[in-house]
């Protein structure tokens, strides 16, 4: 598929450009049909992004806010993206954050129960890319790749020390628009990969209507 792609100075710039994208999104997806949401996922320049996020005009109150993969930690853990997330936008912002229900007793279930609360188009998601291909917690050799039946499931080994619960492919599809935040020199073949549309990676085999890849200098070798 078909990238745009915009190279920003720096991994704050990169964050800065896109929080203003996804502002003027949620502004029009708002106009059109009366809420804006967003999937997210972790990492520390999207936690960046959400501070720039803060200083934008976003509607929140009409905001929902999803997760693109969570780890299979407790709650309050440093490693969870929710804390983070939570962390980022603070406890004042009136948006409805969705966590996905990783200390569920029965994952399988939470998953179908999480991939049922999704909009059926989520206006925009917000992607990050690993220097091994990986986005969201669709990892190199897991069975998650194959996952063609369910938007929600679960990965079915560890990956850097957790299982994961993530969205697939088929939830990655119905967007509006797929925004890439990669940053980082350790990201360039792998974008260089992901802009070739490069099936080895996971992330070579995300489709979508429209893609906009925002990496830093260091990571787009510029």
């Amino acid at each position: 598929m078909h990238h745009e792609l915009v190279v920003a100075s720096d991994a704050a710039a990169a964050a800065r450009a896109a929080a203003t994208r996804i502002a003027e999104e949620a502004r029009r997806a708002v106009a059109a049909h009366g809420a804006f949401s967003l999937a997210v996922s972790g990492g520390r320049t999207p936690q960046a992004m959400f501070a720039d996020l803060l200083d934008e005009q976003l509607p929140w109150v009409e905001t929902s806010i999803f997760q693109v993969d969570e780890r299979i930690a407790p709650a309050g853990d440093p490693q969870r993206n929710l804390t983070s997330l939570e962390g980022s936008l603070g406890p004042t912002v009136p948006v409805a954050i969705c966590p996905m229900p990783v200390n569920d007793a029965d994952l399988v279930a939470a998953a179908a129960r999480y991939a049922g609360a999704l909009p059926t188009i989520i206006d925009v998601i917000q992607l990050g890319l690993g220097p091994d291909g990986h986005t969201a917690s669709l990892v190199p050799g897991d069975d998650v790749l194959d996952v063609a039946d369910r938007r929600v499931a679960l990965t079915a080994t560890t990956y850097q020390g957790t299982k994961r619960m993530t969205l697939t492919y088929p939830a990655l599809t119905h967007c509006g628009l797929l925004l890439w935040l990669v940053t980082g020199a350790d990201k360039r073949e792998a974008l260089v990969q992901l802009l070739a549309g490069d099936l080895a990676i996971p992330a070579g085999r995300v489709v979508g209507p429209r893609s906009l890849v925002i990496a830093d200098a260091a990571a787009a070798g510029s």
